[in-house]
């Protein structure tokens, strides 16, 4: 015959449920800023290489067509032809900005609506 005091039980303890807990609590306390960090910076980065896609293609315009300081170009019309479309557009800043052209010979010669508004900055270096 069994005793009943020689019978143990499974399980965990609540201890050891909120220990648990709480190790996994600062785990996501630690991952969840760096995570938000390295997405910001991969969104400009992103931008950035937009930016230099649409100077480039700016440029190459200008060049072709004989344009001189103070002109002003329509976006993205007279450029299209010059950018390799990704998806079958021009691209498009990752953060929701909005590009926009300045007049030839304007340094830079192409801005994103967000540009130093945030971290990292959205400007060509």
């Amino acid at each position: 015959m069994k005793s009943n005091s020689s019978v143990s039980r499974a399980g965990f303890t609540l201890i050891e449920i909120m220990i648990v807990v709480a190790i996994i609590g600062l785990l996501a306390a630690i991952a969840i800023p760096n995570f938000v960090k390295a997405r910001s910076k991969a969104q400009a980065t992103a931008c950035i290489n937009n930016l230099r896609q649409l100077d480039a293609a700016v440029q190459q315009y200008c060049m072709e067509y004989g344009k001189k300081s103070g002109d002003v170009l329509n976006y993205p019309a007279d450029i299209s032809p010059y950018i390799k479309p990704v998806g079958g557009a021009i691209p498009k800043c990752p953060a929701s900005g909005v590009y926009s052209l300045n007049p030839v010979g304007t340094i830079p010669s192409v801005l994103c609506s967000l540009g130093s508004t945030v971290q990292p900055y959205h400007t060509l270096p």
